[in-house]
């Protein structure tokens, strides 16, 4: 063999390697993955988290009804606000009819001789000061259809007419003879299951509940599988070529956790103390229901007592007025005793439509917190 300058041999067979096939252009390099996961044991964080979904969405239908029910208990008040209002200055306009008739009566009987100026001026401040009490019953009517066309969504300045504006001043229809006494005892706990804000309640310690499921979540193990593409350019698949190629890769990912200091833990305990606040509160809403239905009751089984009363009241003052007149007619009583059942008159009538009026919203009232207001 053939020896080289080194002391060597050389082969036979020999090739010539140019120094560009053994460099590599790695100058740009580009890498990329697709990866997806697939949760298979989370620790019951996924699950928990749609409750909590639907928890939530069910709270906020509830809370809208609740709205929708204080809405309509607000329009209702403002509705028999105007009705009372409306009563009243057609009582307050025959009280100054009244007044008209005793003013002309006693200066005639001026001219007579048998009246003195002094009656003519007492009955004369009386009347200035039921013209001064229409204006503002007036007023108050004008303010109050406003504040229902606020209330309904109507322009303010729009002119309404209400079903039940045109009653009579006794307000006889107004609260039937039949009107049906409140009970004195509720099934509570069918009142919680109508009442829509105690449900938003009852949610809200589910949605509690399932927040404590989410904190110990991260205290448990979790597995998952994944898969995913991984590509390169330049790739060594296939020697070393500068163009896109990769490989589809499988697994699993296992995570346990084992030492978290205590931070998780204390989340976990955190979470437990606001379930049991959100329980503690559906308790004391509970008791603060069950005495709102007690009192709504008791009040609307009050305002039909009162009614009553005042409608036998309406019949007595009706009579003395009419003796009153009688007696200021033959001479035996004065201009002042007329005035005074003139007064009792007005204040049993205005009397009656306030209980009349209280009868309606006590009994809205009532529905309202027994859950059974309907929209």
């Amino acid at each position: 063999p053939v020896i080289g300058p080194n002391g060597e041999p050389v082969p036979s067979q020999v090739a010539y390697l140019p120094k560009d096939a053994m460099t590599y252009d790695i100058h740009n390099v580009f890498f990329g993955a697709i990866t997806l996961t697939q949760p298979v044991y989370m620790g019951g964080k996924i699950v928990a988290m749609n409750k909590i979904t639907k928890f939530a969405e069910e709270a906020a239908r509830e809370l809208r009804n609740n709205s929708a029910t204080d809405v309509i208990y607000a329009v209702d008040g403002a509705y028999w606000q105007i009705v009372s209002l409306n009563a009243k200055e057609k009582l307050a306009e025959n009280y100054v009819a009244l007044l008209d008739t005793l003013h002309n009566n006693v200066q005639r009987m001026i001219d007579q001789g048998v009246a003195t100026p002094s009656d003519l001026l007492t009955v004369d401040v009386k009347r200035n000061s039921a013209n001064v009490d229409l204006v503002k019953v007036k007023n108050g009517l004008v303010l109050s259809r406003m504040a229902l066309c606020q209330l309904i969504g109507l322009p303010i300045d729009q002119s309404v007419t209400l079903a039940d504006e045109n009653v009579s001043l006794t307000a006889d229809e107004l609260m039937p003879d039949g009107a049906q006494i409140p009970s004195k005892e509720y099934d509570m706990a069918e009142v919680y299951a109508r009442r829509p804000d105690m449900r938003a309640l009852e949610l809200s310690v589910k949605v509690a509940d399932q927040q404590s499921k989410v904190a110990m979540s991260d205290m448990l193990p979790t597995l998952a599988l994944t898969a995913g593409y991984g590509f390169s350019n330049p790739n060594m698949f296939d020697g070393f070529k500068k163009r896109f190629s990769g490989a589809f890769n499988v697994g699993a990912v296992l995570h346990i956790p084992l030492w978290h200091w205590g931070g998780d833990y204390n989340k976990y305990r955190a979470a437990k103390a606001d379930a049991d606040i959100a329980r503690l509160k559906l308790d004391d809403a509970r008791e603060l229901v069950e005495l709102q239905v007690n009192q709504a009751a008791f009040k609307s089984r009050e305002a039909l007592k009162t009614c009553q009363m005042t409608r036998s009241n309406i019949a007595k003052a009706d009579d003395n007025l009419n003796h009153a007149r009688l007696g200021y007619r033959e001479g035996v009583m004065t201009t002042q005793n007329v005035l005074e059942a003139q007064t009792a008159w007005l204040k049993a009538r205005s009397e009656n439509i306030d209980a009349e009026i209280d009868v309606h919203l006590c009994r809205v009232y009532l529905s309202k917190v027994l859950g059974t207001l309907n929209y």
